[in-house]
């Protein structure tokens, strides 16, 4: 599993490979990248897995908010995500990225370590 991701971001931010799962037919996609922001309200999933995996959309959209000032409207499926041999159940958001974002919603149920100047995480 990588720890931080220096190819992708920069300064080097720490990231890891989950499995997203599509609940109806269980089916499943492997080794996707997620950044593990504990800035991030909430966990958002590539739009490119979520639609190799057929996951339905829900009715439910919702206004997301950026540093920069931005905002943009997500849609909301539900799934399955394998994080640290952990399996969460439940809505998910989409963005436009080849990686998704594990955000607060998961991070603060889970106990992390970042070890920042060695460029490596480990979950406690």
């Amino acid at each position: 599993m990588p720890d931080y991701d220096s190819i992708r971001f920069s300064p080097p931010a720490p990231v890891a490979l989950v499995t997203l799962r599509n609940p109806e037919d269980r089916s499943k996609a492997t080794e996707i990248i997620m950044l593990l922001d504990s800035g991030a309200d909430v966990t958002l999933l590539p739009r490119s897995v979520v639609e190799k995996l057929a996951l339905a959309y829900s009715s439910d959209a919702y206004e997301l908010s950026d540093f920069g000032g931005g905002t943009s409207v997500s849609r909301a499926i539900r799934a399955e995500l394998v994080f640290h041999g952990l399996t969460f159940r439940g809505q998910f958001l989409l963005m436009e990225q080849e990686w998704g974002i594990i955000g607060r919603n998961i991070l603060n149920l889970v106990s992390l370590t970042f070890g920042g100047p060695k460029l490596s995480w480990t979950k406690i």
